[in-house]
């Protein structure tokens, strides 16, 4: 049974999919005590804290690191600070733990500007850390809409080999897309809070529903149809989901839904992330910030199913 460890686990997307997988966790971390309550919940064990602070050492041995290490330094929503902000400093302490227990492969998740912030210098700068300790990276962009999910979602996933194991050879190629015909209306909750449909006198609905698209369709907007304010037909797929934003469609985005317009409950918004309803995040905001946080399970199981030993 492989082992791995889940760094910046979040509400733990990583171990959920991992498991399914018949893995074993071994160790955990995360930060946010919210977000350590809703994985001990799901898990049965609260991630240990600041990982800045635990020696590499304290860790256990592992085959597989995973960690979603922190976006906001590399985000366009962010400051773009990348590897000089805090946050970004993080990925440091992959690369330390890393190089202590030379895991066979290294699953990393992060938003898509991370390959072109800082003019390219700080994709250049993880690539030449990992091998400086061993690692050959492989790094592809990946949509979720085009995997069975039906949200637009745009991530770097990195897969960092071990340049000599024992007994063989890994190599990685990154999955197909399966194109599965699934959209919004599929997921879409029956009944709703009305909390979450809004009734303004400046949304316009622009445009009639178009066919079926793997890919969100705007219709309309309320206000000046700033980020927020858009309006999406659920024929198509939802608009990425975040942890903040503005607008009275934050977080989520509205959709003509029948003839209204709304908002996403918590539990639509775990099947656009790949999660059951019956997965914990926390209440309110916090857990759609948490949502919004996450790495989508199925797109890691994808990932992982590509990596082949020869």
């Amino acid at each position: 049974m492989y082992k791995f460890v889940d760094l910046f686990s979040g509400i733990g997307g990583f171990r959920y999919a991992l498991e399914k997988k018949g893995m074993k966790c071994v160790f955990s971390s995360e930060i946010d005590a919210k977000a350590q309550e809703a994985y001990s919940k799901n898990f049965g064990e609260k991630p240990h804290g600041d990982i800045t602070e635990i020696p590499e050492k304290a860790i256990p041995a592992h085959d597989i690191l995973c960690a979603g290490f922190p976006c906001q330094s590399f985000s366009i929503s962010g400051d773009m600070k990348g590897l000089d902000d805090n946050r970004g400093r993080l990925f440091y302490d992959i690369v330390r733990i890393a190089q202590y227990h030379q895991p066979y492969v290294l699953l990393l998740e992060n938003v898509k500007n991370i390959l072109t912030v800082d003019d390219g210098k700080v994709i250049q700068t993880i690539e030449t850390k990992l091998d400086e300790i061993g690692y050959v990276l492989h790094k592809h962009i990946l949509n979720a809409s085009y995997f069975g999910i039906p949200q637009s979602r745009e991530r770097v996933y990195f897969v960092g080999l071990r340049k000599r194991i024992p007994n063989g050879k890994l190599s990685y190629s990154p999955p197909k897309p399966s194109y599965k015909k699934i959209y919004l209306e599929n997921i879409l909750e029956k009944e709703v809070d009305d909390a979450l449909f809004i009734n303004r006198k400046d949304m316009v609905i622009e445009k009639e529903d178009r066919e079926h698209e793997l890919a969100p369709i705007r219709i309309g907007h309320v206000n000046k149809g700033g980020q927020g304010e858009r309006i999406y037909s659920e024929k198509g797929h939802a608009i990425t989901l975040s942890a903040f934003g503005g607008g009275v469609g934050a977080r989520t985005g509205l959709y003509l839904t029948g003839d209204r317009v709304r908002r996403l409950s918590i539990n639509e918004c775990k099947g656009l992330m790949g999660f059951p309803a019956s997965f914990y995040v926390s209440a309110g905001i916090q857990g759609y910030q948490q949502l919004g946080n996450a790495v989508i399970p199925p797109m890691i199981e994808h990932v992982y199913d590509s990596i082949k030993v020869s």
